[in-house]
């Protein structure tokens, strides 16, 4: 068999796969809404490899068929520890649903790109099936979909609010955030013969208590109940507005809040993991690979992102609208420049690379190695955001390492080119910070993305030309956009190269009205002669600043009234601006 098609590279997808490693059974089954591609950049993979990492044996149902007689929930019997469930690398709603909420034709995690292959709401529909065939069997959650779920939410699709996903779904355990470190304590509590319970004193997890008890020395913020929040939306914006600040800062404080006759907990996080840990998360031995059953089919997904180079996680930018602090955090985690390199050889050893990497980046591309000068005042500052509305004078965002990481990539010599595909901030590149080797590295950063890893277009992320709506975006004035395609022109010319800049916006954000967007049009369509491609309309998703706006038409730090576009008439007004 081709070496690629030993099926013992990858973990177990069946009874038979399980055999021809010697096992009898497996102590964790772990149940996902994604495709099995064994690459780090897919959660499944990652918590699959770190289970196995602790010396358990672990087996991935890859989107397991939930109507008839769920033979595949009953596929490996009950594992010795525990059942893991996520719903995949998206909420399984965004997944399904356009803002307009149309059903999509089409799943990028997903063989061939079909729809229909997981459920809404995937993670509660696989925790009943699991609790209804083996209810005394734990169960834990994890990935985005739960980790924004974790307590009472505003939910855009069903238009109410929500209590825990923990709650809904029956779930015994919710691992919220990036989920290496817990997962690894999870294992060594059920390796060194703990039970679930004991799992619930960890860090960064969730659970719901008849009753909790609180213990002397630690901190409490007790958060308004979900009744309360479901009945008036003022108060949900203040939880919304606790819930941020307390996320947003390192501490032990422990969040509580009352749903009907239980308690939701969640414990305090973890630190971020060091570069160290970082590291060998990506050592581990993953395929790099579809499983060897979707040979013939494509996984849109995987295509996108085979030839890319994560090389930190974490954003600081705290836009309003987006989930990765809350999910990842604001704290930047990166790859050492070894861990990096060794990865881009081993991508070069493929036989089907052609020299291009097509990515090398993060959440935001230009975020590598910047953190705090003062650490200890990170980890007590409630920001939620490090760059709006001034950068943070205590973030070092001296681009030096990154530009050195980008030439010693280029210096590999089956690299023939390396792409810069995450977004880029560019407010956070242009910002001068009086240091004159900070702000030459900056500038030096600038030309080194325009001239040597811009596929002939750059896409940045503007997002929006009025001012009050940049504001409530947490996103800096639109005078800077233009700023910075001024350098991006000029640096072409010089260069004698023909390079444009795609800038994405979006519609329908809370406080932008028809006038906003017509303001929009006229200055970036005739005004700078874009045609608009990369555009998009505002979609609610949970535990953001913008969409807990949307929901109650107040800003939850200033509590004055905010402007909604809710009906599908204004969303569509809004968005027919672009074109």
């Amino acid at each position: 068999m081709d070496e690629k098609m030993d099926l013992k590279r990858w973990l177990p997808t069946t009874k038979k796969e399980m055999e021809l490693r010697g096992w009898s059974g497996v102590d964790v089954v772990l149940f996902s809404g994604d495709a099995y591609v064994d690459h780090p950049s897919f959660g499944t993979a990652i918590i699959g490899r770190i289970i196995e990492d602790c010396g358990l044996k672990v087996a991935v149902v890859p989107q397991p068929d939930w109507h008839g007689d769920y033979r595949d929930f009953k596929k490996f019997g009950r594992p010795g520890m525990f059942f893991a469930v996520t719903a995949g690398v998206m909420d399984s709603m965004v997944n399904h649903y356009t803002a307009g909420k149309r059903l999509r034709h089409d799943d990028a995690y997903t063989p061939d790109g079909r729809h229909g292959a997981r459920p809404d709401r995937a993670t509660t529909v696989y925790c009943k099936i699991l609790k209804e065939l083996y209810p005394d069997v734990p169960i834990v959650v994890g990935g985005i979909e739960a980790s924004l779920r974790r307590l009472a939410h505003y939910d855009y699709w069903d238009d109410e609010y929500k209590p825990s996903i923990l709650v809904e779904s029956g779930a015994d355990l919710l691992v919220y955030g990036m989920g290496e470190k817990v997962m690894r304590e999870i294992c060594m509590v059920f390796s060194g013969g703990g039970t679930i319970e004991d799992c619930k004193k960890l860090r960064q997890v969730a659970f719901v208590a008849d009753k909790y008890e609180i213990e002397d020395g630690v901190e409490v913020t007790k958060l308004k109940s979900f009744e309360e929040c479901r009945r008036d939306k003022k108060l949900a914006v203040e939880n919304f507005k606790t819930i941020e600040i307390e996320s947003n800062k390192q501490n032990d404080t422990v969040l509580i809040q009352r749903t009907g006759s239980c308690f939701v907990v969640i414990q305090p996080p973890f630190a971020p993991i060091s570069t160290e840990e970082l590291d060998h998360v990506y050592d581990l031995p993953f395929t790099r690979l579809p499983h060897p059953k979707y040979r013939g089919k494509r996984i849109p997904a995987f295509d996108m992102i085979r030839w890319s180079v994560n090389t930190h996680r974490g954003c600081w930018g705290g836009c309003a609208f987006c989930t990765i602090s809350m999910h990842q955090g604001k704290f930047i985690v990166s790859r050492s420049e070894e861990s990096i390199l060794k990865e881009v050889r081993q991508m070069t050893e493929d036989p089907d690379f052609k020299g291009y990497l097509s990515d090398l980046g993060g959440p935001s591309a230009n975020m590598y190695k910047m953190r705090g000068r003062d650490e200890e005042m990170c980890k007590r500052c409630v920001r939620p955001s490090c760059a709006f509305p001034t950068i943070c004078r205590n973030m070092n965002t001296d681009h030096g390492e990154l530009i050195h990481l980008y030439k010693a990539v280029d210096a590999i010599p089956s690299i023939k080119k390396s792409f810069i595909g995450s977004g880029v901030r560019y407010d956070i590149a242009m910002h001068e910070t009086g240091d004159v080797n900070i702000d030459r590295n900056n500038r030096d950063f600038i030309k080194e993305l325009i001239i040597n890893h811009v596929s002939g277009r750059l896409k940045v992320a503007p997002e929006h030309t009025s001012e009050e709506v940049l504001k409530l975006m947490r996103k800096p004035s639109f005078d800077l956009f233009y700023e910075f395609k001024n350098r991006f022109d000029k640096i072409n010319r010089e260069a004698g190269l023909k390079q444009q800049i795609i800038p994405y916006f979006i519609s329908s954000h809370p406080g932008c009205t028809k006038r906003d967007m017509a303001d929009l049009a006229a200055k970036v369509k005739r005004g700078l002669n874009f045609k608009l491609e990369q555009v998009q309309d505002f979609t609610p998703t949970p535990m953001t600043y913008a969409t807990e706006m949307y929901n109650a038409g107040i800003d939850p730090y200033t509590g004055q009234k905010v402007y909604v576009a809710k009906s599908h008439k204004e969303k569509e007004e809004q968005k027919r601006y672009f074109f």
